[in-house]
């Protein structure tokens, strides 16, 4: 793998060919059942109040579709296309093109809302996906910036105790690869070292499926 920013751009262009051609061959790639990060969020999310979620890498929209359901309204984002046509199309499919709308982002990007506007973000396995160090941390930084104060961030993430991880080839700087896809596996340290500036309220591992994962809720203070 490259280091360089020319590495970073080839390897972010390669992923989302990558995933835009998965979500292609296998339309509803992730099921239709939200992820128990989903479920919990809306919980989080219902008890401080608020009605309105900025959700970062929505793919086909699971997740996204669930919280409409709970009478949230959603803004998905993803940098996959094919899986926001998915979405859009089972959003009116469903009648909830009202709760619902979806754009093509890619968050290495500075992230289209303005300071302060947003009062929840969420997140489910994103930041597990091809991002350097770096980028991780402006990733972090934006979440915050374009967050209200007291607003709220609930991702998750693979843990580096997900058995997964061993079956993963390592890449160096942190970044693992199995069948085409590049991701990063999470310790404990990682996530308290991206709440620096926040307000930790949740670190709790939990198991998905065979999975091993981290939820993760913050405040903006």
């Amino acid at each position: 793998m490259h280091t360089g920013q020319t590495g970073h751009v080839e390897l972010a262009r390669a992923q989302q060919e990558r995933w835009d051609s998965a979500y292609a061959k296998r339309p509803q790639l992730h099921g239709l059942e939200p992820s128990a990060a989903a479920r919990q969020a809306v919980e989080r999310f219902g008890a401080a109040g608020i009605d309105d979620v900025l959700e970062l890498g929505a793919g086909h929209g699971r997740d996204a579709l669930f919280l409409a359901r709970q009478g949230f309204s959603v803004h998905a984002t993803d940098f996959s296309e094919t899986a926001l046509d998915q979405l859009r199309h089972e959003a009116q499919r469903e009648g909830l093109d009202d709760r619902v709308t979806a754009a093509l982002h890619d968050v290495r990007d500075p992230l289209p809302p303005a300071d302060g506007a947003v009062n929840a973000v969420f997140a489910n396995l994103l930041l597990n996906m091809a991002f350097s160090p770096s980028e991780l941390r402006s990733l972090v930084a934006e979440i915050r910036r374009v967050l209200s104060p007291g607003g709220v961030f609930v991702y998750a993430v693979w843990s580096t105790g997900d058995p997964c991880a061993r079956d993963w080839r390592q890449l160096g700087d942190g970044l693992s690869v199995h069948d085409g896809f590049v991701g990063r596996f999470f310790d404990e340290d990682l996530v308290r070292e991206l709440a620096e500036h926040w307000q930790l309220d949740e670190l709790t591992p939990y198991h998905e499926g065979d999975r091993v994962l981290w939820r993760v809720g913050l405040t903006k203070q």
